[in-house]
């Protein structure tokens, strides 16, 4: 029997210890594109990161995974729960994989099993993704996952030198499982 966190191209798992160095390339290449640009952080520094993501509770409301690629074992990027309100039924997620892995469903397919399980398992009804409005290739990521965008916040963010727009996108549970199949019964 293949684990709930099993795809056909990628498996979720946890962050261990040892994956600073993979946390630290995905934030480099992230730079601009998904987040604030902050100061570089040392190696013991997304060593500490790392040991701080391996060690949490895995049954907290917000949680962050590595994927990995099924064909060669290779941590490919990570996937996150942030911003999940459970009375509300609300959660925010992201997704960023390493530049070198890009283009080939790893991002489409970690959020659907991300996704499945905060609608299956843990009763949200409603999932949000913030988008800088210049990154075309999440943008489309979020579109081709049947994600509606909601609204934009206009000149939101400083980045790069100037305010950007953040795009934010919104998707019911019940449209999840018409578009990916599984639980009809809401």
């Amino acid at each position: 029997m293949k684990s709930y966190w099993v795809g056909e191209r990628v498996r979720l798992r946890a962050v261990e210890p040892g994956d600073g160095p993979l946390l630290a390339r995905l934030a480099e290449q992230e730079e601009r594109l998904g987040d604030a640009l902050d100061p570089p952080r040392s190696a013991e520094g997304w060593t500490a990161f790392a040991r701080e993501k391996a060690a949490a509770d895995p049954t907290a409301d917000t949680y962050q995974l590595v994927v990995e690629s099924l064909a060669d074992g290779a941590a490919v990027g990570g996937v996150s729960v942030h911003r999940a309100d459970p009375r509300s039924g609300l959660f925010e997620y992201g997704v960023t994989i390493g530049a070198e892995h890009r283009r080939r469903g790893y991002a489409s397919e970690a959020a659907r099993l991300v996704l499945r399980h905060q609608f299956e398992e843990r009763r949200h009804h409603k999932a949000t993704a913030r988008v800088f409005a210049h990154n075309e290739p999440s943008l489309a990521l979020q579109r081709g996952l049947g994600f509606t965008e909601e609204g934009r916040l206009r000149r939101h963010f400083f980045v790069a030198g100037e305010h950007r727009d953040v795009v934010l996108f919104a998707m019911f549970a019940e449209e999840f499982f018409a578009r990916h199949g599984g639980r009809t019964e809401l």
